[in-house]
């Protein structure tokens, strides 16, 4: 008995490094994000392309493959995840271009969408209904923990090696260990009952999403009213509103016979649509992580191979706040601790933001955003998404809530550049970060000190924006736990 217990054990733990390694990668670039736009001679906009078509293809993936794991069987299909995600990589280190770079990019992401989806349902199939909120809250924790570690493991691969080539290769071995240990621990499941995919579904909501990510990439820097009026932003967000539109009424008609995106049904459910809305947000807070390292390399100074390291303080809040967010989901709630943890977000994003004169007070605002974001990413949404949908629809909820955080990663990174380079376009005397990288090297040792200090108040009023949406974001989290509390309380 003991003896297959360990074996069950394993066999999660096992899925567990997977879905860790396929999410750590849209932190560890974050370390290298700048080295990778220089490598490559890209604007920083262009480069979070190689992030949003990452989530993009994740978010595509993830419900394909969820589908085929039900239909053939959950462990082959994680294995042959695992597989393309690490001949992803290796392309992905090898590219000599940024276009075949975002080939590769595409082709990791297909191999890294359904891993977590096929954890999730290796753990609704194997395990007793009380033991599966915990797994389900640590599998989400982990995958949201996991975009805030990579920048620590980036910036120490870079000191190690110096080249952004090893951030990807190091992949590799985790992999071949996962495709041997899950060949050997990881028992086969299957579904139960089999439904159709929501193809055309499938289709509408990738062109709605790559439509708002290519929108909102053609807005120009310091020209932003003028550049809504061109039809290379508003036709194409046109575009994408409608295909939103034609997504939700597809998903209104879908029949008994296939598995929805969005359960339109439930879409009546106020808590669950607000769950939802938390789920996308949530997502969007994964992404801000992404931009930390150069938001502490532009705004104090810290070479871009160090930058990583001062994630170290919300990666370990992080990880003390998904274990604090479990405890208080027994205790609180999932709403009351929603509410807890969005308000311990936005103070610490706030702080980072508008209170962080020096990388010491940056350390401590950090950790406290870390432990906030922490605990969001455990058990609690799970579990609301699963007591609004109810036992019938759990599963497809669940897959739901993924695919809209997702979502959120997804066209948040595009965003946030977007605003970020807004920001330092008023730089005064200069066309380009380069070219006034160029007058500060040209520059004498008293004019330079002057020059730094202009950048690194524009690189803070630059950033101010990304923390306000992030504040902003936490705050619409908090308000929904709040306003779910008070509803069960009124029931």
């Amino acid at each position: 008995m003991v003896k297959k217990v360990d074996h069950k054990t394993f066999a999660m733990v096992i899925l567990i490094i997977g879905v860790f390694m396929s999410a750590l990668d849209n932190g560890i670039i974050a370390s290298a994000l700048t080295s990778i736009n220089y490598s490559f001679h890209v604007s920083e906009v262009q480069g979070t392309w190689g992030i949003t078509l990452y989530t993009l293809g994740m978010a595509i993936s993830t419900p394909i493959i969820g589908k085929l794991a039900d239909k053939y069987g959950r462990r082959k299909l994680f294995l042959i995840e695992i597989a393309i995600f690490a001949v992803g990589s290796l392309l992905v280190a090898l590219s000599p271009s940024f276009t075949l770079f975002l080939a590769a990019r595409i082709i990791q992401s297909v191999g890294g969408g359904g891993i977590f989806i096929i954890a999730s349902s290796h753990v609704l199939s194997t395990y007793p209904k009380e033991a599966q909120g915990g797994l389900l809250g640590a599998l989400g924790a982990v995958n949201g923990i996991a975009s805030v570690v990579g920048p620590n493991l980036g910036s120490l691969i870079l000191n190690t090696t110096g080249r952004w080539n090893w951030l990807f290769l190091i992949n590799l071995p985790i992999a071949i260990f996962v495709l041997i240990a899950g060949f050997i621990a990881i028992p086969e499941t299957k579904g139960s009952h089999i439904k159709r995919l929501d193809l055309k579904g499938l289709i509408f909501l990738s062109l709605g999403i790559f439509a708002v990510m290519l929108a909102i990439t053609n807005l120009q820097s310091g020209h932003l009213l003028a550049s809504l009026l061109t039809p290379q932003v508003w036709g194409i967000l046109v575009l994408g509103i409608l295909s939103f539109g034609i997504f939700v009424m597809l998903e209104k008609r879908v029949s008994e016979k296939t598995d929805p995106f969005l359960p339109y049904q439930l879409l009546k459910n106020q808590g669950f649509l607000l769950t939802l809305t938390m789920g996308l947000l949530s997502g969007m807070l994964i992404a801000i992580f992404v931009f930390i390292p150069s938001f502490v390399e532009q705004r104090y100074g810290v070479s871009a191979d160090n930058s990583g390291i001062w994630m170290s303080g919300i990666g370990l809040g992080s990880i003390v706040g998904a274990g604090v967010g479990g405890t208080l989901v027994s205790k609180l709630g999932a709403a009351k601790t929603v509410v807890v943890s969005g308000i311990l977000s936005a103070i610490g994003f706030g702080a980072i933001g508008f209170f962080s004169p020096s990388t010491g007070w940056f350390l401590g605002a950090s950790t406290l955003a870390g432990v906030g974001f922490g605990m969001l990413m455990g058990a609690q949404l799970s579990v609301l998404m699963a007591h609004f949908a109810g036992p019938k629809q759990n599963g497809v909820a669940l897959g739901t809530l993924s695919v809209s955080r997702q979502v959120g990663l997804t066209i948040a990174p595009t965003i946030y550049a977007t605003v970020i380079q807004n920001g330092f376009s008023r730089i005064p005397m200069k066309e380009s970060l380069e070219a006034y990288y160029r007058q500060l090297l040209q520059s004498t040792a008293q004019d330079q000190a002057g020059l730094l200090r202009i950048f690194y108040r524009t690189a803070q009023a630059a950033y101010a924006n990304l923390f306000v949406v992030a504040i902003v974001a936490s705050l619409i989290i908090a308000v929904g736990g709040w306003y779910l509390k008070r509803r069960q309380v009124a029931a």
